[in-house]
């Protein structure tokens, strides 16, 4: 947390033991909510734990010195539960920021002016009632010296010891290495150039190529510069297993496509149209072994469609650059991945699909919940197997991704280095939080832009994430919206335009994209929803 004013020389961070590598010193916790703990920490050794319970926000204070009629900026690196960054008591107009649940840390940074008689203001951070707890580490009141002085200045971190090579699949190498103290961030190098900066001990190199080695060096960084690059190590990438292949353009339009006849237009694979990027056939079938699922073609249901003429479909489509996915789940879906034998046997079985019908990867629809540990052991298994093609979406409800702490949202983030998109489902919803913390209703552009914020923001990149509609009226029981207001809600987070009330602090142009529910029912309505949103997805910066 911090305090800063227009930098002078004597401008200090006025906040004492700021990131409490002396206990709770200065500092004083309601409730006994606050504790200092050794992991996660953004710098140094400790940081700051508050756990909100009953009636209480676990708010934690400290009163700095400060000058009268000056300017403060104050700053606070955060993560976990909803967490809020205030001061009070400045003589003029107190101040506060937030954010909802972040999986990492995350700077929240607000300013404040003293009043003319002001030399002493209460800086705070405080959850909210019934959340889970927060963590708060590097608070900074950077600003002229009120006569109380500050923490020492930092010095130049140590080299990073201990960094070692963890998991690999066929394009990515995960890597940690040992906590610096007085660090708040590290960068990592790949055969000697720079490729990361990150605030934790650990991180996953991506984008490599299948069979190759490649070298890794770490240093560690703080306000007053850059260690020494840390002893190099060497990573190589697994070979690259079949099946995948799936070629997903930088902005692309996902649909899925029903293997059942509920008065949609009934459709072979080839009648999708061309503006769909990726086809989600739906669903596989649970079998009698736990975690297991296999596909049955409704041949009968669908006019006679055979198993040979599907799979010459699929493969049609993949030779025209489109991804075909096998879609796991849906409203009635009954597949449970909660152990270790689960998880393995929905490896092998969805790899054996892929073989077998040739799709590119697989997509989670489970409206039913699910297990992030056992999805997550599920999916790499998959991907060891796959190889780097291997296309992985997953289509969420509201509720599964208002959070990092629930499941859906924390498989999105154990995943995310070999995750293609996340398309929530922006339907059939009730009021949902956005990324501002105000209530938003389904059927709006703010409705997808601020409940879109909170994914964006929480850790997952821009592109892995699309927004999920129904194609029409009859897709879903309600949030139908019409092309337009898609358009206008993908505008706004790519480009800052088209937005309504809420508009995103900063704009993300490698947006995704969109999905529907169904090819089917946007055939139906003689493919409006494709034909509007399609051009659009695709035109986008």
């Amino acid at each position: 947390m911090g305090i800063s004013g227009t930098a002078q020389a004597a401008d200090i961070n006025v906040a004492k033991n700021a990131g409490f590598e002396s206990g709770l010193a200065n500092w004083t916790c309601s409730a006994g909510s606050g504790a200092t703990v050794s992991s996660p920490v953004h710098g140094g050794a400790s940081a700051l734990k508050a756990t909100p319970a009953g009636q209480d926000n676990a708010k934690c204070t400290q009163t700095v010195s400060v000058k009268p009629n000056s300017t403060y900026t104050l700053s606070a690196w955060v993560q976990g539960g909803y967490t809020y960054l205030g001061a009070s008591g400045t003589g003029t107009t107190d101040v506060s920021t937030w954010t909802p649940d972040s999986a990492g840390w995350k700077q929240l940074s607000t300013t404040f002016t003293t009043g003319g008689s002001t030399t002493s203001v209460t800086v705070y951070t405080h959850g909210w009632y019934g959340q889970t707890p927060y963590f708060a580490d590097d608070v900074s009141v950077f600003g002229p010296d009120g006569g109380g002085g500050g923490d020492p200045d930092p010095v130049v971190p140590a080299t990073p010891a201990g960094l070692a090579v963890g998991s690999v699949t066929s394009s990515s190498v995960a890597l940690s290495w040992s906590t610096v103290t007085g660090a708040t961030g590290y960068n990592l190098y790949q055969n000697g150039a720079k490729v990361q900066s990150v605030s934790g001990a650990s991180a996953t190199a991506t984008g490599l190529n299948a069979s190759t080695s490649y070298s890794f060096q770490v240093s560690a960084t703080n306000a007053a510069g850059e260690s020494a690059k840390s002893s190099a190590v060497t990573g190589t990438t697994s070979a690259s297993g079949g099946g995948g292949g799936g070629t997903v353009p930088k902005h692309a339009v996902t649909g899925y496509w029903q293997n059942f006849n509920n008065g949609a237009t009934v459709q072979k694979i080839s009648d999708v149209p061309a503006n769909y990027d990726i086809i989600a056939v739906s669903f596989a079938d649970a079998t009698g072994t736990p975690g297991g699922v296999t596909f049955n073609l409704d041949s009968a249901g669908l006019g006679g469609y055979t198993v040979a003429q599907f799979k010459a479909d699929v493969a049609a489509k993949k030779a025209a650059g489109k991804s075909v996915i096998i879609s796991i789940g849906g409203q009635n879906g009954t597949v449970t991945i909660n152990d270790a034998t689960s998880a393995t046997n929905f490896a092998n079985s969805v790899y054996a699909l892929m073989q077998e019908y040739g799709f590119n990867g697989v997509d989670i629809d489970l409206e039913n919940g699910l297990n992030a540990t056992y999805m997550t052991q599920a999916l790499r298994s998959l991907s060891s197997k796959a190889g780097s093609g291997l296309v992985i979406t997953m289509a969420p409800q509201t509720i599964d991704m208002q959070s990092t702490s629930n499941e859906y949202f924390k498989t999105a983030l154990n995943i995310k280095d070999i995750l293609t998109v996340v398309n929530m489902q922006y339907y059939n919803s009730g009021s949902m939080l956005g990324c501002d913390g105000k209530v938003y209703s389904q059927g709006s552009v703010d409705f997808l832009t601020a409940l879109a914020c909170i994914q964006l923001e929480g850790g997952l990149t821009p592109a892995q994430v699309g927004l999920g509609l129904p194609a029409s009226t009859s897709g879903a029981g309600s949030g139908y919206v019409s092309p337009t207001i898609v358009n206008n809600a993908l505008d706004c987070l790519a480009r800052g335009t088209n937005c309504g009330s809420f508009k995103p602090s900063r704009t993300y142009p490698s947006l995704r994209g969109a999905m529907t529910w169904s090819t089917n029912w946007d055939a139906k309505s003689g493919n409006a929803w494709s034909n509007a949103v399609g051009p659009h997805v695709h035109g986008l910066p």
